[in-house]
């Protein structure tokens, strides 16, 4: 989950000998302040990057022993158990590490924000490092509290040859890239509640493709128990080249959507105010049985053919400018929560 290191006016921290006329050079941070808070984001980031793949590896391990254990497996419940886990598990951690490191645990969504200008390179690298590390860690915790061969690795399903595979993997992962620049690094109403859209993004994602490659969408997740069981697929490259491209992807649709200023196609959709609801149907009904009533009486009594102003409608003298249409007459222009992203 994106984040920004710029200092903000209405962060709970802020420190009251902050002069906001300062000189921008002075504001700014030194190179050596700055890596020194990538270094502890980068920290941080890798106990969330193990927090949530503790979680999810888990998931994986208990269900392969549960249908191992199960005289009446299904598979069908197993990879709803895997994509619950791991929905709910990036929900949970990315919602507690959301104002700590931006919650991402992902180097491909670490490589889309990198992208798209909302990291530097060197937090990019030393998020990457981190979360891979991560992977690894939460990859031998597993294998180490729970009995038998660890059961997370990803791999092809049989019958789905590399292609596909890398193809599968690269559109679930620009969703997800698509899932966390939309809502955390785009900023609406919505945004604290980012992390139950992502989760919930995870979540279908694995119900599509658990099946056919593992469901990886994160170079981290394949990577870490792979290194903990010794590589044992020779198929460990579609994981990475997969969602690299889906990164690309994403990011790329990002693009276009801020290039054509998305917000003006259907603004207001974040508003809280009711004002801006559509009016209520039956009035509207009403309004407009009630004035082709009055438009027809007033031709009905018209003197020579001289208009008559219709009831429902205010004159304007001929020296007067019409007022401007409102939004309560229909007409609905930019609004001041418009997104001026």
């Amino acid at each position: 989950m994106p984040f920004s290191s710029r200092h903000r006016l209405n962060d709970s921290t802020v420190d009251p000998n902050y002069q906001i006329n300062q000189p921008a050079d002075a504001r700014r941070p030194s190179l050596a302040a700055r890596i020194k808070d990538d270094i502890y984001a980068a920290a941080l980031e890798y106990v969330g990057t193990t927090v949530f793949l503790l979680l999810a590896l888990g998931c994986v391990q208990a269900s392969a022993a549960e249908a191992s254990s199960s005289q009446y497996g299904s598979n069908i419940e197993r990879v709803m158990y895997i994509a619950t886990g791991f929905g709910l598990s990036l929900l949970v951690s990315v919602w507690l590490f959301y104002r700590v490191t931006g919650g991402l645990f992902n180097p491909n969504v670490s490589l889309a924000l990198l992208i798209t200008g909302v990291i530097g390179p060197a937090r990019f690298v030393l998020y990457a490092i981190a979360q891979l590390v991560g992977g690894i860690t939460a990859a031998a915790i597993i294998e180490g509290l729970t009995p038998g061969v660890l059961a997370s690795n990803t791999f092809p399903a049989q019958g789905i040859n590399n292609a596909q595979a890398v193809f599968i993997e690269m559109f679930i992962t620009s969703f997800l890239v698509i899932a966390v620049l939309m809502m955390a690094a785009e900023k609406h109403a919505a945004t604290p509640f980012a992390p139950i859209g992502i989760g919930l993004t995870i979540f279908v994602c694995h119900l599509f493709a658990v099946y056919y490659t593992g469901a990886g969408m994160n170079t981290a997740r394949s990577f870490g128990p792979a290194v903990v069981t010794g590589f044992p697929y020779s198929t460990q490259w579609i994981y990475w080249v997969g969602p690299f491209l889906g990164s690309l992807l994403g990011a790329a649709f990002y693009s276009i959507l801020k290039h054509v200023r998305y917000w003006r196609l259907n603004p207001g959709q974040d508003t809280v105010d009711h004002r801006e609801s559509p009016p209520d149907p039956v009035r509207r009904v009403r309004t407009s049985i009630s004035s082709r009533r009055s438009r027809s009486r007033s031709m009905d009594g018209s003197n020579g053919g001289t208009a008559v102003q219709f009831a429902n409608e205010k004159p304007v003298a001929p020296n007067e400018v019409a007022p401007a249409p409102s939004a309560a007459d229909g007409v609905r222009g930019r609004r001041p929560n418009d997104s001026p992203v």
